[in-house]
């Protein structure tokens, strides 16, 4: 069982090179992003797998503050289950200490759900690394809705997001960012109430 002073690994799942960058399927390497800047560091190749890393620490300094690596796996989304248990075993993390945050087809656009444990509902981010490590971790579920018409879920998870969704995307990923302070600080129940809308 984990305790306070177990570090988190949070996962932003996304795929790695310029032509996924601002895709739907990568708002997980946005928030990850985020996340570093906003705790002073920059990613990092790891030594020990396919992915690249920030160390540091989240939340007030003093006793609630929290040692996290941040993650974005470079393996590709199909892979992600590999660098990350890697990285778990390397930085000895819980598995209910990891954290996944990532794009969610069944939650409306601009909507944030967690939750700890579950299915992958077909992500294959969610499904590597499930079958690596677990169903046992949180998950920060950022709604991208579902694809318009008779498009292709691989097609649509694969295109940048609208112009009418960008005005809103910086604001989203930052709430996003909030989330998984909050988990961190406030744990799951807490911030279920403040954020899951």
């Amino acid at each position: 069982m984990s305790d306070a002073t177990d570090p988190w690994l949070i996962v932003g799942l996304g795929n790695p090179g310029p032509d996924y960058a601002a895709n739907r399927h990568n708002v997980g390497f946005m928030v990850a992003d985020l996340l570093a800047t906003r705790i002073g560091g920059k990613f990092k190749r790891a030594q020990k797998a396919q992915a690249q890393v920030v160390e540091g620490r989240m939340g007030p300094p003093g006793p609630g503050s929290r040692r996290v690596v941040l993650v974005k796996p470079m393996s590709y989304m199909n892979l992600s289950g590999g660098p990350v248990t890697a990285l778990r075993d390397f930085y000895k993390v819980p598995t209910d200490h990891v954290v996944a945050v990532h794009d969610e087809l069944d939650v409306d656009y601009g909507m944030l759900r967690l939750k700890l444990g579950g299915g992958d509902n077909g992500h294959n981010g969610l499904k590597s690394m499930t079958k690596a490590m677990g169903p046992d971790y949180h998950r920060v579920r950022f709604g991208i809705g579902r694809p318009p018409g008779r498009m292709q879920v691989a097609d649509f998870v694969l295109k940048d997001f609208s112009s009418t969704e960008r005005k809103e995307l910086a604001f989203l990923v930052d709430r996003s960012a909030d989330a998984v302070e909050c988990l961190l600080a406030e744990g799951l129940e807490r911030t279920q109430s403040a954020y899951n809308s």
